[in-house]
């Protein structure tokens, strides 16, 4: 009948279930807001894990970020220890104890423990006298593992985590609970299998070791009336605590930008139509020396004189070794770097976990307010871990870049016979917007540099594969060059093109020769044309002259016939007879006679 009871009370709080958010990043989104309020949550995990972090910052961000007062109380260690090794989390406990945080030591001895004298209902009285007086909210037992121990009595183990269970219900507190596991499943062991039943939410907290990297994962198990993320989650405990991977997240919340950004190279803006997309993610591959870590520094070079806050990190090299090889073809960081618009951050792989680095990246990205970030290479981060861990790291990354607004150019080491087959060690091309390719090609005895663009999300690009040149002034894509339906790039391509140009130059001579032939030829004619012109002149003038004399000397004789025979017919007539006898006085008396008589009217011969 109690039991009965019980449920219907369960069922009523799990209808009205509300949760207290822990402030750890990533937590209170795979838990849809946090832990239940006011209902107890086990926290499970071997050494290392990060029980008693996640317990404390839960209640620091309880106290500082919402609020709400907290009580600690400690199995194991005494509070100056905890307070100790918090401090390097910058949460300046010492400031929250005095008015929002207290501690309280439950040691336990020994001695104590096997003389049967010890229960928690004294204790557990103080604590619910405290925390009435300052109004706590939160409360954590850590490390209950050590009392269970000390009790060495199944019967009494129940016994006390009832009493406590009970307890915690009755004060109407956020409890957590931090208990240690051994190995991968806690809840075999009978010595903590009640635990979980009586638990409204269960979190097991797990410390691997791959490839001698330490990695953390956390796990939800179990939460009473709410949904959450079953799977496992990277943690990472950095410099300001705990953080939880948000595996929950399913798609990112931004909005595309249309503005593109210079990548640093004129003709490989060209080839992508104008340049990257702001806030895109930009895949490099190409095998070692194809000039993968020159185009992100001509990148970055780029942003920096837009007067873009811009990140590097740089897992093969320090920053002033980066600086010192980029500015052998030209590439000139060091004045920014000086000038705080450019962050450089360097650690070996090895180093960390990928979580690690994805965090400390994080964290650096959002204090330098960055605009750009470059990543060179990302593929170094699979010496951080598994493969498929690494590879979720970077996907993450391109997450963060985008829901942050930052145009991401990472690069990376292919691998294989075949480097366009998805074999880059983190396997992000697929999820990359733009990715290019450099390729070594080997010609005439030499290897050449070449780019091509192997796809551009949103945007028409070129997909010629250009040559890559590498000299002191920098970089330079050079135009494609065919011959005899081979690209030619290099030596090769030189030579061709000097065996051209002498050719070119044998045939522009040849035509200059012919040229001049010509021009003396039509010297030649002229003069020849000239000279032919003034003697047909010449010519055609003498025929005129000879013409005109044959014409007149005609006229002569036509008109030397005519006068003989005027002259005949004059003869032959009586007057010219008469006149014939005088000729002298002919023409007078011709006058007197024509005086002397009168003509007839209309005239008359």
């Amino acid at each position: 009948m109690k039991r009965a009871t019980s449920s219907a009370a369960e069922n009523q709080d799990v209808a009205a279930l509300h949760k207290t958010p822990t402030g750890v990043e990533g937590f209170d989104a795979i838990t849809g807001g946090g832990l239940p309020r006011n209902r107890t949550s086990l926290i499970f995990g071997g050494p290392g894990s990060g029980k008693t972090v996640f317990a404390l910052q839960t209640m620091v961000n309880g106290a500082r970020q919402f609020g709400e007062p907290g009580i600690f109380v400690a199995f194991e260690e005494n509070s100056r220890h905890i307070l100790a090794n918090a401090a390097s989390f910058g949460w300046n406990l010492p400031q929250l104890e005095k008015k929002q945080l207290f501690f309280f030591d439950a040691k336990l001895r020994p001695d104590v423990i096997k003389a049967g004298e010890f229960d928690l209902s004294g204790m557990l009285a103080g604590i619910k006298a405290e925390a009435g007086a300052r109004g706590v909210k939160r409360i954590v037992f850590d490390s209950i593992d050590v009392l269970l121990t000390l009790l060495d009595d199944p019967y009494a183990e129940r016994r006390e985590i009832y009493r406590l269970n009970d307890w915690l219900s009755e004060s109407g507190l956020t409890g957590i609970i931090t208990a240690k596991s051994q190995g991968d499943y806690p809840f075999v062991a009978a010595r903590y299998g009640f635990m979980q039943f009586m638990a409204d939410c269960v979190v097991v907290l797990k410390l691997q070791v791959v490839d001698q990297i330490a990695m953390r994962y956390l796990q939800v198990m179990k939460y009473r009336g709410s949904s959450f993320a079953e799977n496992e989650a990277p943690l990472v405990i950095g410099a300001s605590g705990m953080e939880v991977a948000d595996i929950s997240a399913k798609t990112i919340a931004v909005e595309a930008s249309p503005e593109r950004v210079s990548s640093g190279v004129g003709p490989l803006d060209a080839m992508l139509g104008g340049g990257y997309y702001r806030g895109s993610s930009v895949l490099i591959t190409g095998s070692a020396g194809t000039g993968k870590s020159i185009l992100a520094g001509l990148f970055a070079e780029a942003a920096c004189r837009r007067k873009e806050r811009t990140f590097y990190v740089s897992f093969d090299e320090n920053p002033s070794e980066v600086v010192r090889d980029l500015s052998s073809v030209g590439i000139r960081l060091g004045p920014h770097l000086k000038s705080g618009v450019l962050r450089m951050h360097s650690a070996r792989a090895e180093t960390f976990s990928a979580e690690v680095h994805l965090m400390n990246i994080k964290r650096i990205v959002r204090e330098h307010q960055s605009r750009c970030m470059v990543v060179d290479p990302l593929s170094a981060i699979v010496k951080a871990g598994a493969a498929l861990t690494a590879g979720r790291v970077a996907e993450r990354l391109i997450c963060l870049a985008k829901s942050e607004g930052i145009t991401l150019l990472s690069t990376s080491l292919l691998q294989g016979a075949q480097p366009l087959s998805e074999e880059t060690p983190v396997r992000i091309s697929t999820i990359a917007d733009t990715w290019i390719h450099l390729t070594n090609i080997s010609q005439a005895g030499e290897r050449n540099r070449a780019l091509s663009i192997v796809k551009s999300r949103g945007m028409k690009h070129s997909n010629q594969v250009r040559e890559l040149i590498l000299s002191d002034e920098g970089i330079a894509l050079a135009d494609v060059y065919t011959a005899a339906g081979d690209v030619l790039m290099g030596t090769a391509r030189w030579q061709k093109e000097a065996a051209e140009k002498t050719e070119q130059e044998r045939i522009l001579a040849e035509v200059e020769h012919k040229r001049r032939e010509v021009a003396l030829a039509r010297v030649e004619l002229t003069a020849r044309i000239e000279a032919l012109e003034q003697e047909l002149k010449q010519k055609e003038a003498e025929a005129e002259r000879l013409t005109g004399a044959d014409a007149r000397h005609k006229l002569d004789l036509v008109h030397r016939r005519e006068g003989l025979v005027r002259r005949k017919g004059l003869e032959q007539s009586p007057s010219a007879k008469i006149l014939k006898k005088r000729p002298e006085n002919s023409h007078a008396a011709g006058k007197k006679m024509t005086r002397g008589r009168r003509l007839p009217k209309g005239g008359g011969q």
